[in-house]
């Protein structure tokens, strides 16, 4: 699995546990070990005008998950398809709106930001929330992962 990290948010952030979890929810996820990912961590400022732009937001946002080859994308180890090698795309995340999250949350960071990665590559992965079963089933699956995670390290 080829996933690349690049930090431009200022903070400093861990980034050795966020490629790891990155790489254990692909892997988990039936996605082909040839897949590529990029996780790229931003300042508030950029987040803020990645949300306006791309969402129609206001203000900065958590993470944000911008797919490429998603029909490529195998969804999971129930699937019947084989995963093929793909360019999965871009998962960007905010420490600072993390940190924030977590504090409000009484959770460290470090949590915060491993939930975000694994919420973001779901929605890579085409999973969504807006409506109620789609929620149930994402964050049901976001929460099994980082159990399952945590459980392995």
């Amino acid at each position: 699995m080829s996933i690349e990290i690049a930090n431009e948010s200022g903070y400093e952030v861990e980034t050795d546990s966020i490629l790891d979890v990155a790489r254990f929810a692909l892997g988990e996820m039936g996605v082909n070990p040839l897949a590529e990912l990029s996780v790229l961590l931003v300042d508030v400022e950029y987040m803020t005008e990645l949300n306006h732009r791309w969402m129609g937001g206001k203000g900065p946002t958590d993470v944000l998950a911008f797919p490429m080859d998603e029909m490529q994308v195998d969804r999971g180890p129930q699937s019947d398809e084989p995963a093929s090698p793909a360019l999965l795309g871009d998962v960007v995340l905010c420490p600072e709106v993390a940190e924030k999250q977590a504090a409000a949350a009484g959770h460290g960071v470090a949590d915060e930001m491993h939930m975000l990665t694994v919420h973001g590559i779901l929605h890579i992965l085409g999973y969504d929330h807006a409506e109620p079963d789609e929620a149930k089933v994402m964050f049901g699956l976001q929460g099994k992962l980082l159990d399952e995670w945590r459980r392995t390290r």
